[in-house]
């Protein structure tokens, strides 16, 4: 019969090797790495720095072509839209309000008109323009690492990479020395659709350096006419099934790709195609033909044109006009206040009088 000390001995020989088959089939069963330039995943941050954002404050439409559901709230929060959580307390969101309100209200009659709200809204896009301004002067830092003023498109090509986790020296030194960059399916077409933009925002004569001013374009289309132009044609592209660069309203409310799964998901959908469909037949086409124009889409994603400004004004003055008077008191704006905040306040009649 096998001792104790002998059967202990066994066992842990046993367990040794079991744990060397372990170790090997982990080395074996590991993916390949497909690029030698790959290191560790990217910081999301660095990558948001350089990267084309598709929301943009103060634009109805993201750059996918989907709307921008917090439009409401950026036009009549402006900078102070971060202030308004969801978790803030009521009674400091009510008093941030009131102020608010004070200041839309310019001759103090208690109201505020469809002009004073248009001025108001007008004065907050041209805050988040200047809010993308600063921001844009930190980003071209970032590309810019020679300090010469102008990116070159190799210059952002590899800042691009080392923010998708490419190894930036190396990505360096192969586009110096005009070597293959193996880059994988995806990342190459994220990458040709950027240096589209890139040609965009290059203003004449072309050149593929970008100043600031540029890079600001090419970053935010909504500050460059021609950008904006080029967004436009983007989104129809994207939704424009018969080739003909003009939108149906067919076109803009079909539901994007994939299968509705359950009933949550479809009354989801439903949402999405009704507000679609609303925005589409209301504001979008403005002769009310049935087809959008590329013209009728720059007019409507254009931010700075007044004339959308006084609409906006007049439907958020709609929204909460309960007694039909085409002006907004500060009772209306606060029992809808999650319409103009994202925010929703409670008990807003028993303190108003208190407070204000």
């Amino acid at each position: 019969m096998m001792s104790r000390q002998a059967f202990l001995c066994s066992l842990g020989s046993l367990y040794l090797s079991l744990l060397f088959v372990f170790l090997l089939m982990d080395v074996y069963a590991r993916p390949a790495n497909n690029s030698a330039l790959k290191e560790k995943p990217a910081d999301n941050k660095d990558e948001n720095e350089i990267l084309p954002p598709d929301h943009l404050n103060g634009v109805k439409m993201e750059m996918d072509g989907h709307l921008n559901k917090e439009f409401h709230q950026e036009v009549f929060l402006g900078k102070e839209m971060e202030e308004f959580e969801e978790d803030s307390e009521p009674r400091k969101n009510r008093k941030k309000l009131m102020v608010i309100f004070s200041k839309v209200d310019i001759n103090n009659d208690k109201k505020i008109s469809a002009k004073e709200m248009q001025r108001w809204v007008i004065e907050k896009t041209d805050e988040h323009f200047q809010e993308a301004v600063e921001e844009n002067k930190m980003h071209f830092r970032a590309v810019d690492p020679d300090g010469d003023g102008h990116v070159s498109w190799d210059e952002y090509k590899i800042k691009f990479l080392a923010s998708k986790g490419f190894n930036e020296k190396e990505v360096a030194e192969k586009i110096k020395n005009n070597e293959e960059l193996k880059i994988d399916e995806e990342t190459q077409e994220v990458l040709d659709n950027l240096k589209d933009r890139w040609y965009q925002a290059d203003n004449p004569p072309p050149d593929l350096l970008l100043n600031e001013e540029e890079f600001l374009s090419f970053l935010h289309p909504e500050h460059s006419r021609g950008m904006l132009k080029f967004m436009v044609k983007e989104i129809i592209r994207d939704l424009d099934q018969d080739g003909d660069k003009k939108l149906t309203l067919s076109e803009f409310i079909s539901l994007p790709v994939g299968t509705v799964e359950n009933q949550q998901a479809q009354d989801i959908d439903d949402d999405w195609v009704k507000d679609r469909r609303k925005e589409f037949e209301e504001l979008i086409d403005a002769n009310h033909d049935g087809i959008v124009t590329m013209e009728e889409l720059e007019e409507y994603m254009d931010p700075r044109n007044e004339y959308n400004a006084l609409n906006e004004a007049k439907q958020m003055i709609a929204v909460a006009d309960e007694n039909q008077n085409h002006h907004l008191e500060l009772e209306e704006i606060l029992k809808y206040s999650e319409y103009f905040t994202g925010s929703k306040l409670m008990d807003y009649a028993r303190n108003v009088h208190e407070e204000f």
